[in-house]
């Protein structure tokens, strides 16, 4: 069993540390927020700062929203790198910026420890970097097929078909995605709540299209489900699931699916 320090302890920081703990790893905890309970209960060590977390942990993980978090972690006021020191591992799992990831490794490096990206979602792939650039690829391809989902469940219901028989039909054909399977059924069922945020798949696109600009490359087809998205945010709709873009285009078709 290794000491681990995890940074970032929200919807999805909070159960990896709890498996962690199940496993019989001490962690050195620390986040903005206060520290849920459970963990601490179960032996968890409260700290000040993320340098303290590097000063008593073998390998340090961070889970926060984006990059400028990651940032301030690492390299701000009491951050992790005033406590790193040599043979350390720092295991970057939030989904940020792939170009900024290749400079935090550099950083790290140069200070002895090593550093891994490894956003949720994401396998062996490569360099630090590919990781992010991985998970980004994953949330291009997760937003245009809610996109398509959306239109097809949208036309059907328009066209005077049963959605749900539609979906249970198409998830027996080609088309069938485990996009279509959950989202489908929340599009069809109306239930919006969170899930995956329309606000932090909004923050994944927001890295595809600054990287695509840097790259000198067009993602036209992100662009627009960024603009759904966009929609739905001028709503009041930020928090719901992201399979509630579907709410811009039945705005567009003024029509809902499900409703005659």
């Amino acid at each position: 069993m290794i000491d681990i320090g995890f940074i970032g302890l929200g919807t999805m920081g909070r159960p990896m540390a709890g498996h962690l703990q199940a496993a019989g790893h001490r962690l050195f905890l620390h986040d903005v927020a206060p520290i849920a309970p459970e963990l601490v209960a179960a032996g968890g060590v409260v700290c000040k700062s993320g340098k303290e977390v590097a000063e008593h942990s073998d390998v340090v993980i961070i889970m926060v929203p984006d990059t400028p978090q990651v940032e301030a972690v690492l390299f701000g006021e009491g951050g992790v790198a005033q406590g790193i020191s040599k043979g350390q591992i720092v295991v970057d799992m939030s989904s940020i910026s792939p170009l900024a990831t290749k400079e935090f490794a550099k950083k790290i490096e140069a200070l002895g420890a090593d550093y891994l990206d490894a956003p949720v979602s994401g396998a062996l792939v490569g360099a630090n970097g590919d990781g992010q650039t991985t998970k980004v690829a994953n949330q291009i391809i997760v937003a245009l097929t809610i996109e398509a989902v959306g239109e097809a469940l949208l036309f059907a219901s328009k066209a005077g078909a049963d959605p749900a028989l539609v979906r249970q039909a198409l998830m027996g054909g080609f088309a069938s995605s485990r996009i279509l399977e959950v989202h489908g059924e929340r599009m069809v069922k109306r239930n919006f709540d969170p899930g995956f945020r329309i606000e932090l798949h909004q923050k994944d696109l927001n890295l595809a299209l600054e990287g695509a600009r840097a790259l000198g490359i067009s993602l036209p087809s992100t662009a627009v489900a960024q603009q759904l998205f966009s929609s739905c945010t001028a709503r009041g709709g930020k928090a719901w699931d992201h399979s509630g873009m579907v709410r811009a285009l039945e705005l567009l078709a003024n029509h809902e699916i499900g409703k005659a």
